[in-house]
């Protein structure tokens, strides 16, 4: 970030590139020989909501001699993990079985079959198919770095349930996303009577959602899951989502005129699943954002059950600006959020520019400005899982910063002379930084100046 006046002329600016790091191997079975089509991932941890995700920085699959190259690789920590080529025989066999309404896994009494199959797993380094076993690599500018995986057929892990009360004639879908990665699964076996089969699940934490179709209106059911073994009898109830509406009030210090027209807002989950209700919804009929009509009036239709919380999204309002208040039937919605199981949610916001205003200047232990510092303001405990209560910004080229529209509260400030994504979302990342920050209270319309001095990367401390 740099800082201009008018008419100032900045020089000697330097940007450092660095060598880019290769991940390459070889992939093979149990008797040696290589595996073709096998997808290899180098995947890098970040954090969102406060909960670890893992996201691929590169991908490959193995060519007939079972060989990947990944290059173009920054420096940094990251995990591989390699899928095994799809077994299109098995799949064609589910599929004929979907179709004709039985499940192979199953004996004539309905009972589980207790052989599990066996078949190639997602599989880690340096060769476990359990995520919380895999080992990290460190790659450092230009490394050439050799991963090789050799995979044995283990069992499959398997969901079963049903999803109940379904209306006449109507038919359900249900999805399956992973918590630790942004992957939707959709790939169940629905029979006519609302039984389901999720076939070769890897060990993690999910959440299934249940949508009933071609009934008299929508219908949804989710469930948090943690998957260590074969799931039996999971039940999903759908229910029909709520209707969130109200009003929402400007208090704008000044004589600035703002149009509500102009606003949008969004609701979030404090458990993290906001990718799980964008990518899947009501026939299309619910959205997380809304527009702010002229009158201040907003509505959310079809809510899928659960707890929310409301901010605003977009631009429209200065940065000095802050939720104030959200009643919920004219009560204060504290941090369990706003809880919606179907029926009509009535809110009042109030949004106030007289939020609280930080700035001032990051150095390090010689006293000299540090640019392109992160600071950012983490809010008490009880709020850590609302985005919407943290703010960020980072130092420009002589170590200045400001952070502007911040609600009332307790806050502690860190400067981080660099930080991995948002990995300050994370409860463990901020454990490891105690006593690093400075505690401070915020009050509205109140503006502080503070010197923060920088927290420095964990490979330049002594």
């Amino acid at each position: 970030m740099l800082t201009l006046t008018t008419g100032q002329e900045v020089k000697n600016l330097l940007i450092r590139l660095q060598a880019a790091a290769v991940v390459r191997g070889r992939v093979t079975d149990e008797d040696g020989d290589p595996m073709a089509s096998a997808q290899v991932t180098v995947l890098r941890q970040t954090f969102t909501s406060g909960r670890s995700r893992w996201e691929p920085a590169g991908s490959e699959r193995t060519n007939d001699l079972g060989e990947y190259r990944i290059p173009n690789l920054p420096a940094g920590n990251y995990y591989v993990s390699v899928n095994p080529p799809p077994d299109f025989k098995s799949l064609i066999e589910a599929a004929g079985n979907a179709a004709a309404g039985t499940d192979p896994s199953a004996t004539k009494s309905n009972a589980p079959d207790k052989t599990a199959a066996l078949s190639y797993q997602t599989t880690y380094y340096p060769g476990t198919p359990d995520r919380s076993q895999a080992a990290p690599i460190q790659l450092k500018a230009g490394d050439d770095f050799p991963v090789d995986f050799s995979l044995a057929p283990s069992p499959a892990l398997i969901i079963r349930g049903s999803v109940v009360n379904l209306p006449p004639r109507s038919s359900a879908t249900i999805m399956l996303q992973s918590h630790d990665f942004n992957l939707m699964l959709n790939d169940a076996e629905i029979h006519k009577d609302g039984t389901f089969v999720i076939r070769d699940v890897a060990p993690c934490a999910y959440t299934v959602l249940a949508t009933v179709e071609n009934g008299a209106g929508p219908l949804m059911a989710r469930q948090s899951l943690q998957v260590a073994g074969n799931v039996e009898d999971l039940r999903l109830a759908p229910q029909p989502g709520g209707w969130i509406h109200g009003r929402l009030r400007l208090e704008s210090k000044g004589n600035s005129r703002i149009d509500p027209g102009e606003l949008f807002l969004m609701l979030r989950t404090p458990d993290g699943d906001d990718d799980l209700l964008g990518a899947f919804s009501f026939r299309d009929a619910f959205s997380d954002v809304t527009h702010v009509a002229a009158d201040g009036s907003f509505e959310w239709k079809s809510v899928p059950p659960g707890s929310y919380y409301v901010h605003f999204a977009g631009g429209g309002l200065g940065p000095e600006w802050y939720l104030k208040s959200v009643l919920v039937g004219g009560h204060d919605a504290d941090e369990a959020g706003i809880s919606v199981s179907g029926g009509a949610v009535v809110l009042d916001l109030v949004a106030s520019s007289s939020g609280a205003a930080l700035d001032g200047v990051v150095t390090n232990q010689k006293g000299e400005p540090v640019a392109n510092a992160v600071i950012v303001a983490v809010p008490e405990v009880r709020l850590r899982g609302r985005m919407d209560r943290y703010h960020k910004t980072v130092s420009d080229q002589a170590g200045r910063f400001t952070l502007q529209g911040i609600a009332p509260g307790e806050y502690t400030l860190f400067a981080w002379e660099s930080v991995d994504g948002d990995a300050y979302y994370n409860a463990e990342f901020l454990k490891s930084y105690a006593g690093q920050g400075i505690a401070l209270h915020a009050s509205e319309g109140q503006r502080k100046s503070i010197s923060l001095q920088v927290i420095p990367d964990a490979d330049a401390l002594p």
